[in-house]
């Protein structure tokens, strides 16, 4: 079993590390529902408790898995959904109006299977909507009793904060990693400053941290990364020497990259709480010893002198994908 982090002020106890359910439905290649439902029991028995999802991942798909999974375990579990990005086909928008975030939330009690939502997040910043008037509607939903707590994903410090005064945010999700460090300059702060947790997707930079990628052709054909920036060509060459030094310290303590990286993150603020994505048990189990590991200042050190800000080279989504963040 691992430690537990507090969700916001006042929420319940989670592991301190989650399961990132997006790859189970698509974007990292071909998957096994059976497979990630032993992956989703596996995490529950060992402490891992919150589970992230969304309404979009799979069109569905993601939520209807992660509700087959938990049917039994409904009190082991803090489920995390999110809603404001549409997609129809290829095309993809997003919509924070009330009356869209109110039908979401009932698609997505119905695909989950449970009357209640933990923790339900406004998934993209829509511009066009005030954000008072989509927190506002969700509120109503916590009023209603179809929500716990409420979330925000990939906003400024500016939008987090007006976002609380309407009702209290629980949590915000970014990414953050070593190689993905701008939450530090504005959102981590406002976050530590209200008491809200930070949930860090893609904690091992989407796989890159762990060593484990080198080459663009051992990725599939549907792997989403084949379009990252950050794995084309020159970056890709750069960003591997970056990964070298972590995969020699790793070395030196006797742990795993991926290890590493995770203990880096959770020994940044205890209000951290990573989600790693997998759909493989031995990952799920790797994963889960970082929550065990101390660091030292003078490891630290050493890893953030390898890794300095901003050291990655290429932007972490194409621009079409980064022009549409609030951060």
């Amino acid at each position: 079993m691992i430690s537990t982090r507090t969700l916001g002020h006042d929420g319940p106890a989670v592991g301190a590390i989650g399961l990132g359910c997006m790859g189970m439905s698509e974007f990292y290649g071909p998957s096994e529902d059976a497979v990630s439902e032993q992956v989703i029991h596996q995490a529950l028995d060992l402490g891992v408790t919150m589970l992230d999802t969304a309404d979009m991942y799979g069109q569905g798909h993601n939520e209807q898995l992660i509700g087959r999974a938990v049917r039994d375990r409904r009190a082991d579990v803090v489920l995390a959904t999110k809603c404001g990005i549409r997609r129809e086909g290829e095309r993809r928008w997003h919509d924070n109006r009330p009356e869209y975030i109110r039908w979401a939330c009932e698609q997505s009690l119905r695909r989950l299977g449970v009357e209640a939502i933990d923790l339900l997040y406004l998934h993209r910043r829509d511009p066009g909507v005030p954000i008072e008037d989509s927190v506002g509607a969700m509120a109503e939903l916590v009023e209603q009793g179809k929500v716990r707590a409420l979330g925000l994903s990939e906003v400024s410090a500016a939008t987090l904060r007006a976002a609380h005064r309407v009702h209290p945010i629980a949590a915000v999700q970014t990414e953050y990693s070593l190689w993905t460090r701008d939450v530090e300059d504005d959102v981590l702060p406002a976050a530590q400053d209200l008491g809200i947790t930070l949930v860090a997707y893609s904690p091992l930079g989407r796989g890159f941290l762990t060593g484990t990628v080198t080459d663009l052709g051992a990725l599939d054909d549907e792997d989403f990364r084949r379009g990252n920036p950050r794995f084309q060509r020159e970056n890709l060459r750069h960003n591997l020497r970056l990964v070298a030094a972590v995969r020699d310290l790793a070395a030196d303590l006797g742990v795993t990259p991926a290890q590493l990286a995770l203990a880096w993150l959770l020994h940044q603020d205890p209000g951290i709480v990573p989600i790693p994505g997998t759909k493989r048990l031995r990952y799920l189990k790797e994963n889960i010893v970082a929550a065990q590991l101390t660091l030292h200042p003078q490891e630290i050190a050493r890893l953030e002198a390898a890794l300095p800000r901003h050291s990655a080279a290429g932007s972490r989504y194409p621009d079409a994908a980064l022009n549409a963040l609030n951060t």
